[in-house]
């Protein structure tokens, strides 16, 4: 289907419908805009996105590239993506890496292969070096979940939560509480924001006359380069039962993300304690699943559909030519929520 035939069918010109699928329609007649409507209907027209670009210069899609969607945290972050994407005529890609840079690398040269020339990246690895030769050639590049490191590209735009507050937060919660002996739960810190995570455990330790040396991290046998989030539950659950074998186990923990402190919860469970009572947990992400849970988790909060919307805004602009040539880092302030899952020391 063509659109001279929607043209023949709605009676105007093949420019006047051009028009209206372009959004170049102010000036036409309402009359005009539904029988063309109407005409699309009838014969069931869709634009050939490809043959559009080769007119325009513009592609409407853009590429999303996470961890895992068994997070149910990369999940929402493609929710209100798209959503922002959706509302200016923008469509998603989505692509699932599990942090591995072949795989990173390997989706992004697809992505621009098939004309998609911006991405947004959510690895946080330390160095983007696996994806440098695309940004080099005019790939616009958003990294997300990752703040800015040295060497990163001059043109990145950086977007995050400030993951070392965040951490610092639920420390000090823990150490307001009354405990004295906390343990932090992670699998590798070979990802900058399980680093910034990891230092603000350590920062809350400080500020609570806490030496960080008598505090764990946990699990010993978990700390290997190919930890994904969608193993976390698997291996807060691991860690659990290292912490409870410890001769003098925390009464308070700390875990990576909400994925991993659900699997300790659970773990703590197996060994027969009571979470938020005989042991208090906290997250981080606040995912749909933390206010479900019993007992409901504490955790720290994202604004995830804020810094989503900032994801778009700044792609777009980019691809648009109608934003800032140089890299920008955009940092979110997390809020701790309190609930059911820590409790002062018994």
């Amino acid at each position: 289907m063509t659109i001279q035939q929607v043209a023949t069918e709605a009676g105007v010109s093949p420019s006047t419908v051009s028009n209206l699928l372009n959004g170049r329609n102010h000036r036409m007649l309402p009359e005009t805009r539904q029988r063309i409507e109407r005409a699309i209907d009838k014969l069931g027209y869709r634009p050939n996105r490809a043959a559009r670009q080769l007119r325009t210069g513009r592609n409407t899609t853009i590429g999303l590239v996470v961890p895992s969607v068994g997070n149910p945290f990369w999940g929402a972050l493609a929710r209100h993506l798209e959503s922002a994407a959706l509302a200016e005529g923008y469509h998603v890609l989505l692509c699932n890496s599990e942090r591995d840079p072949r795989r990173e690398r390997d989706y992004v040269d697809e992505l621009w292969a098939d004309g998609v020339h911006g991405v947004v990246l959510c690895s946080s690895l330390p160095s983007l070096d696996h994806v440098m030769p695309l940004v080099e050639r005019g790939l616009q590049l958003v990294a997300f979940d990752r703040t800015s490191q040295a060497g990163d590209p001059a043109s990145l735009v950086s977007i995050s939560v400030d993951n070392a507050i965040g951490s610092q937060l639920a420390t000090q919660h823990l150490t307001d509480l009354g405990h004295r002996r906390l343990a932090f739960v992670s699998g590798a810190l070979a990802s900058v924001n399980r680093k910034e995570r990891y230092r603000g455990f350590t920062a809350g330790l400080e500020q609570a006359g806490i030496d960080p040396a008598t505090s764990v991290r946990a699990p010993v046998k978990g700390d290997a380069d190919d930890f994904g989030d969608v193993e976390a539950s698997e291996l807060g659950r691991a860690a659990a039962a290292e912490l409870l074998a410890l001769e003098e186990p925390p009464t308070g923990i700390v875990a990576i993300n909400d994925m991993c402190a659900l699997g300790v919860c659970r773990g703590l469970r197996d060994g027969g304690l009571e979470v938020g009572k005989d042991v208090s947990v906290v997250g981080f992400d606040d995912i749909v699943l933390a206010d479900l849970y019993a007992p409901t988790l504490t955790t720290v909060r994202q604004p995830m559909k804020e810094m989503a919307a900032a994801a778009f805004t700044q792609l777009r602009s980019r691809l648009d030519d109608s934003g800032p040539t140089q890299g920008q880092s955009l940092l979110f302030r997390p809020e701790l929520i309190v609930r059911e899952s820590t409790a002062p020391p018994t």
